[in-house]
Formats: C-alpha cells, sequence, structure tokens
C-alpha cells in the first residue's frame, strides 16, 4: 500500500457545540449529523438535540427530548432516529424510548424497554432495532437480546446472548449480529459471540487477545472487526497499561490476528471530550469539533 504523504491529511476546526459535554450519542440521518443528550460540566443529563450545518458551519438547535439523558442507544429507522434507554437524572438507567422524526421536526415518546437499562448496543435489521445487552438499576449486566419494531410499537424479546454484558461492540453483517467485549459490573470481557437471525442462534467465536477499554473499535464493510490501541487491564497484582496493539478478526475465515494495517476512507468528525475518568472538565475544548480528511 503507498503511505500518502502528510500534505494530504489534513485537520479543520468546526463550529463548537452550543454547550460543553460528554456522554452524548451521534447519529447520521440522511448524510447529516446529529448529537443526542449528554452530560453537562456538572454532571446532569441534558435534553439537548442538535443538527450540524456545514453550509454554515454553525450547530442547530432542535426540539429537545422529553427525557434528558446520557448514553442513550440511538439508532437510524429510516428518517426517524430512534433515541433508547441511558442515563436519568437521578443517575439510574431509564426505561423510556423515544423516537424524533426528522421531517416533521418532533419528539414522540414510544413503548419502553421491558426494563430500566443504560449501556445498551443497538443495531438495525430490515427497519427494526435490535439492542443487546444493558446494566439494569441493579447494575448488573443483561443478556438480553430485544427487537423493535416501530410500525407496530412493540418490543419483542430474542434468544439471550450466553454471556451478560453492556457497552459492547456491536456490528450487522448480513444475517448475523456480532457482539465483541463489553464489561460486567466494571470488569471487561473478552467475550466474542455472534447471533444469526435467521437461526435465531448464539455461537461463540474466539476470544478477544485481550480485556481492554478506551480503544479505538471499528468495522468495516468487509466483514473486519479492528481493535486499536487503549487501556489493558492488568490482572490480580498488576496496574492496567496503555497498548499499542492492532487486532483485527476477520469474519470470512473466523480468525483473530495480533497485527493488522487499518485503511480507512472516511471524513471523520471528532468530538472532543475528557480522558479522566473521575473528572469532568469545564475547559472550552470540550466543545470543540473537528475533521480530518484522510485520502488514501
Amino acid at each position: 500500500m503507498t503511505v500518502p504523504s502528510a500534505h494530504e491529511f489534513h485537520w479543520q476546526s468546526l463550529a463548537c457545540l452550543s454547550s460543553a459535554r460528554v456522554y452524548h450519542s451521534l447519529a447520521d440521518v440522511g448524510g447529516q449529523l446529529y448529537v443526542v443528550g449528554g452530560c453537562d460540566a456538572s454532571g446532569r443529563p441534558t435534553s439537548a438535540l442538535e443538527l450540524y450545518s456545514p453550509e454554515v458551519d454553525r450547530w442547530l438547535s432542535l426540539p429537545p427530548m422529553p427525557t434528558p439523558r446520557a448514553g442513550a442507544a440511538v439508532a437510524v429507522l429510516g428518517k426517524q432516529l430512534l433515541v433508547v434507554g441511558g442515563m436519568g437524572k437521578d443517575q439510574r438507567p431509564l426505561k423510556a424510548v423515544e423516537v424524533y422524526n426528522t421531517e416533521e421536526g418532533r419528539w414522540r415518546k414510544r413503548c419502553s424497554l421491558r426494563e430500566a437499562s443504560m449501556g445498551l448496543s443497538v443495531t438495525v435489521k430490515d427497519g427494526r432495532a435490535v439492542a443487546v445487552g444493558g446494566m439494569g438499576a441493579d447494575l448488573l449486566p443483561r443478556s438480553v437480546l430485544q427487537q423493535y419494531d416501530l410500525r407496530k410499537d412493540v418490543w419483542a424479546l430474542l434468544p439471550p446472548m450466553p454471556t451478560p454484558r453492556y457497552d459492547t461492540s456491536v456490528c450487522l453483517l448480513g444475517s448475523k449480529i456480532y457482539v465483541a467485549g463489553g464489561r460486567q459490573c466494571k470488569r471487561l470481557v473478552k467475550t466474542f459471540e455472534v447471533y444469526d437471525m435467521e437461526n435465531r442462534t448464539w455461537s461463540s467465536l474466539p476470544s478477544l487477545l485481550c480485556k481492554r477499554s478506551y480503544s479505538g473499535v471499528i468495522w468495516d464493510s468487509a466483514g473486519h472487526l479492528c481493535w486499536l490501541g487503549g487501556l489493558r487491564q492488568g490482572g490480580l497484582h498488576q496496574t492496567s497499561k496503555f497498548t499499542k496493539n492492532v487486532n483485527i478478526f476477520d469474519t470470512n475465515q473466523g480468525k483473530l490476528a495480533r497485527h493488522a494495517n487499518a485503511k480507512i476512507v472516511h471524513t471523520v468528525y471528532l468530538i472532543c471530550f475528557p480522558l479522566f475518568k473521575h473528572t469532568v472538565s469545564s475547559e472550552k475544548s470540550i466543545e470543540n469539533i473537528q475533521t480530518i480528511m484522510i485520502v488514501m
């Protein structure tokens, strides 16, 4: 692969968000970038919904969510934005499910989750949202797999995951949902499982090579899971360490590799937030949004 010269890469600073926040959710609806909810500098969930306008380089404030929340799972169903669960004002999980119609510009409350949950992961298959795992009000991980039908406004239970967890990395490839990693009561897991929607069965895949958090995770269209860097969890008497490892799983071959070369051709939006685990900063950089144009 030919490596581009430095002048082919460039960063561009865009308009700041209207307010500083963390744990917000992002969604792309019809090529437009939406920012949903999050926590403000004092740790309170917000109901803000904003849309970035590249024509005028500014954020447009849209009707706020009925339920303020942070860390919500977000799915795009046609022209509608589905917002599921998350953390509410009392820092407890939410059951609330709401839909924003981007054409009508209004919110609707929809059928709630069966139980309050945060740390859900969501994907979309055939116009239906599929929610994986989560953390309940008792702070324990869940193995729930559930599917939402927007037209009927109902949640249906599917066969549960073998391994309960939250904050997983999920990818839909064909009729299979791949679920990698996640957490159990703040402990990281290496579990890697796949759900076949046609056969309605779960299968175990080779475990991830190490337990780590705060890593970069991306799925490509060819079916590769790329896992880059992060904080590697130590053993019983070991401290956690930063890692530079890059791992890749090839769904076609069913194999994990320790090193891989990643090729990404995208405009990447980077919305900055603090990296400190226990501190919410009020510095102005929290509001910044930048893009990098990568040509390879």
